[in-house]
């Protein structure tokens, strides 16, 4: 599946009433989902796991995205976390903490986030997706650095509700 034939599937998925559409031929793999009013894509879970350093090679733009990886087991958290919810990335692209260089991050440890409000940018494929909150609360930690790339499911920030 080419660049252009993905462009076309997400005109597709937009204009319809489709919420998410999957597609595996070969190896390759690719779901996309679609929010109730924008394209933007937002993943919370509530549990907390515990995230070791990974590195991870840069992908080439035009490449299909490889499955995800399981991840590692997570180590056992402070009990002192235990309410925290994790805010994970809902693709695979570059994390961007602010909007461009020169501009402010969007929340920073202390922030108080409420549902909706834009904690990070993820770029994919030239894409910049705006990933908001599904909680409220006050963001405790940023789980990557600016600029880094990020795996599908990948924790990004703690909150506390």
């Amino acid at each position: 599946m080419d660049f252009k034939q993905i462009q076309e599937l997400i005109k597709m998925v937009n204009k319809s009433n489709i919420s998410e559409l999957s597609i595996e031929q070969d190896k390759f793999k690719i779901t996309i989902k679609q929010k109730e009013s924008e394209v933007q894509q937002i993943v919370t879970v509530p549990a907390v796991t515990a995230v070791q350093p990974v590195a991870v090679a840069p992908q080439a733009a035009a490449a299909p995205a490889p499955a995800p990886a399981a991840a590692p087991a997570p180590a056992a958290a402070p009990a002192a976390s235990s309410n925290l919810i994790t805010i994970k990335s809902p693709m695979i692209g570059t994390f961007y903490r602010s909007a461009g260089p020169d501009k402010p991050p969007f929340v920073n440890i202390g922030d108080d986030v409420a549902p909706g409000k834009v904690v990070c940018i993820i770029e994919a494929m030239k894409l910049f997706n705006e990933i908001e909150s599904e909680v409220g609360g006050k963001i405790v930690k940023v789980l990557v650095d600016d600029a880094s790339p990020v795996e599908y499911d990948q924790p990004l920030f703690l909150v506390e509700p």
